[in-house]
């Protein structure tokens, strides 16, 4: 399993980054990997929720099964990934200094099947491509508080 963790600061209070992640359908705004996402139920905040995210990383597209776990408001949004990359991800906010700045941290530990290369891929694609985009989406994240 490959464990995946970027981290930036944003120019604003917990509150509103969360405001901003809050929307999972508005994910699509700030991460290049995520072309859409679909919701799989009726709800679409807090745990429990299902969705689909079509994913497209270079030439490889996959749809990504996910289901909310953690929801705490201003503070942590978790993942389970039950589709062909399994795993768990999440989303924290942590005020920084004077409360007007917040530290984003998003950390997944995921399984690629065999055919994205198992556990091979998991270490270059995940902690070399993957950790690249991530990156670069929260760059695209922190141009929305700008």
């Amino acid at each position: 399993m490959s464990r995946i963790t970027v981290s930036i600061e944003l120019p604003a209070t917990p509150a509103r980054v969360w405001e901003v992640v809050e929307p999972v359908e508005r994910h699509v705004d700030w991460m290049a990997d995520a072309v859409a996402i679909r919701f799989e139920t009726e709800q679409t905040r807090g745990v429990g929720t299902k969705f689909l995210c079509d994913t497209k990383v270079g030439p490889i597209k996959l749809v990504d099964h996910m289901e909310i776990t953690e929801w705490e408001p201003g503070a942590v949004m978790g993942v389970r990934h039950t589709g062909l990359v399994t795993g768990t991800g999440r989303f924290t906010i942590e005020s920084v200094g004077d409360g007007s700045t917040s530290r984003f941290t998003w950390s997944e530990e995921l399984r690629f099947p065999w055919w994205l290369g198992g556990r091979l891929g998991e270490v270059i694609g995940g902690n070399i491509v993957m950790k690249a985009i991530w990156r670069r989406n929260l760059k695209k994240l922190r141009a929305l508080f700008q």
